[in-house]
Parts: structure tokens; C-alpha cells; sequence
């Protein structure tokens, strides 16, 4: 059984970045995290270790970019967890603590929205939540349940992530392009686009026109 850890306040200078971490974020995104901590002053504590080589150091496991976002706000300490984990337990942390994670369920997030809409603006609500602004909107305006949450109430928002080469990229693109609607915002017509052609590919195949290799 894990002992039982507290909250340490640590100096910012005392806390060094784990090398082999990939984990990046956007700079839109990193703005509104440094937003919402200077707005609201509260943050999930960073997750260190004893630095493997560095005497009266800590290596940051998870919290860099909130380590980052302390520095810029002129802050001078941080509040820390303390994890002690050997090399080959920080590297399957640090491979999985920022991409292990829940789905919003559509539903509820609908709600969420339009209850923070009643105190905060779109343009307010874009700066602070991992969200767009057009989808921030959409969500807002939704005033009935919609078909496919009314038969299914657990419905999720889905997260796509793959990777590209520079040919493949240029082929996916020239499809999007071709299969955008007119309007929207950028995010929801390739979201459209992507799913016209699926629904395309998936015609073809159930009319022999297409092999599935």
C-alpha cells in the first residue's frame, strides 16, 4: 500500500524538468492555464521525485508547464507532491500521467457550460477552458437534448490523435479541402469532412467498389 503523501511547498528553483518528458503544449493553451491560475490561485500540485543526481533537487514527474506558468506569474514556490519512484517508474509515469484521462460526457458538459454561462462571457469562458470559442457557443445554444443524447444520455466527446507524414498529410488535406462544408468553424467542418469521408469509404467498400487492404 502507497504511503501516505502530503502537500510541500517547495521553492521554484529547487524543481528541475524530467529530460525524457514529451509531453508539450500549445502556446493558446498554455495561456489560458497561467489564466486560470492567476485568476483563481489554485492549480493540482506538481508530482516530483528526489533528483537522481542533483543533491537538494526534485525532478518534476508531472507539472512542468504549470512549474512554467508559476515562473511567468512571478511566483516563487509551488505546492508538491513527493513520489518516490525509481528511473524506469518515472518514465511509465511520464508516458502516461498527461495522456491517461475521461471523455466529457456531452450531456453534462452541456450543462456545465450553460451554468458557467450565466456568470461568465463566451469571450471569458474561450480564455480560460480547453475549449473553443465556436465550440463553447455551439454548446451554449444547444436548448433541447439533442437526438443522439436523447438515445443515449452517455454519450461522449471523442479525441482522434494520429501522425502523419509529409505525403500523407498533403493527401488528407487535399480531401478535407474537397469535403469541407461552407460553413462552420474550422474545427467542425473537418470534423464534417473527416466524416463524410468515412461515410464515403465505408459505401464503397459495401459496394465492392473499394478493397479493404
Amino acid at each position: 500500500m502507497r504511503k501516505e503523501t502530503s502537500i510541500v511547498r517547495m521553492p521554484l528553483d529547487k524543481l528541475l524538468p524530467h529530460p525524457e518528458n514529451p509531453n508539450r503544449m500549445s502556446k493558446a493553451t498554455f495561456e489560458k492555464l497561467k489564466r486560470l491560475i492567476a485568476q483563481s490561485h489554485n492549480y493540482e500540485p506538481l508530482i516530483v521525485r528526489n533528483h537522481p543526481e542533483i543533491e537538494n533537487h526534485f525532478e518534476i514527474i508531472n507539472g512542468y508547464h504549470r512549474l512554467t506558468a508559476l515562473k511567468e506569474l512571478g511566483e516563487t514556490f509551488a505546492d508538491c507532491v513527493i513520489w518516490d519512484v525509481n528511473d524506469d517508474q518515472a518514465r511509465i509515469l511520464l508516458a502516461t500521467l498527461n495522456r491517461l484521462g475521461g471523455k466529457d460526457e456531452l450531456a453534462a458538459k452541456i450543462e456545465l457550460i450553460k451554468n458557467l454561462s450565466e456568470r461568465f462571457s463566451i469571450k471569458e469562458l474561450s480564455k480560460l477552458l480547453p475549449d473553443t470559442k465556436g465550440a463553447i457557443e455551439k454548446l451554449k445554444d444547444i436548448t433541447k437534448p439533442l437526438p443522439q443524447i436523447a438515445g443515449n444520455p452517455k454519450l461522449f466527446l471523442n479525441t482522434l490523435v494520429f501522425f502523419l507524414d509529409d505525403e500523407q498529410i498533403k493527401v488528407v488535406n487535399s480531401a478535407l479541402e474537397k469535403a469541407m462544408p461552407p460553413k462552420g468553424t474550422k474545427s467542425e467542418k473537418m470534423t464534417a469532412a473527416l466524416t463524410v469521408i468515412a461515410e464515403a469509404y465505408i459505401k464503397g467498400l459495401k459496394n465492392g467498389r473499394l478493397q479493404n487492404n
